[in-house]
């Protein structure tokens, strides 16, 4: 199947990593604190890429499947599949005029962003609230050196606040401390 490689405006909302600021409990069944690396970006071009792109204007939703890879400056996103949901008022999606309202990721997903990385096993978007939630039997939240392991994180992207749940396990938090800032 050929590749498919269009820009989709709004899609840059979903790319960027987080870092975690500071250090939190390991005892903690839930972490929040502040990320600081989420940004929304609209300034950028957007490259998406996937080996098949349905496009369904009667549902309004464009399925990309198959090795999708989505770039934006310095920000790789990758999953097995991504569903964009857009308003059915809102333009066309090969157009890329479309109003998006939801994006699912499935089939392992991956955020990278400089030195953060972010996997699991789903994703999902919410663009009229601004929430970013990825979740998995393994959420892995990486910064250089520094580790957060849980099951489900979730952004309020309007004002970087995150929470890392544990799922009835514990949150894991490996840190590094040499990569403290010097103050």
């Amino acid at each position: 199947m050929a590749k498919t490689s269009l820009p989709i405006v709004g899609l840059a909302a979903l790319l960027g990593v987080a870092v975690l600021a500071g250090p939190q409990p390991v005892q903690a069944q839930t972490s929040e604190s502040r990320m600081t690396g989420l940004a929304l970006s609209g300034d950028e071009p957007i490259q998406i890429e996937s080996d098949l792109l349905q496009i369904n204007e009667e549902t309004s939703q464009a399925t990309f499947t198959g090795n999708v890879r989505v770039l934006q400056g310095d920000t790789v996103l990758q999953a097995g599949e991504m569903i964009v949901h857009y308003a059915k008022n809102g333009g066309s999606v090969a157009s890329g005029a479309a109003d998006i309202r939801e994006i699912d990721l499935f089939k392992k997903v991956l955020i990278r962003s400089g030195t953060q990385t972010a996997t699991a096993d789903t994703g999902n978007f919410n663009m009229a609230n601004e929430v970013l939630v990825l979740s998995g039997e393994k959420v892995v939240l990486t910064d250089a050196e520094n580790v957060f392991i849980g099951c489900k994180l979730t952004v309020q992207m309007q004002n970087g606040q995150a929470k890392l749940d544990s799922c009835g396990r514990r949150v894991m938090i490996q840190l590094d401390p040499k990569s403290r800032s010097k103050q």
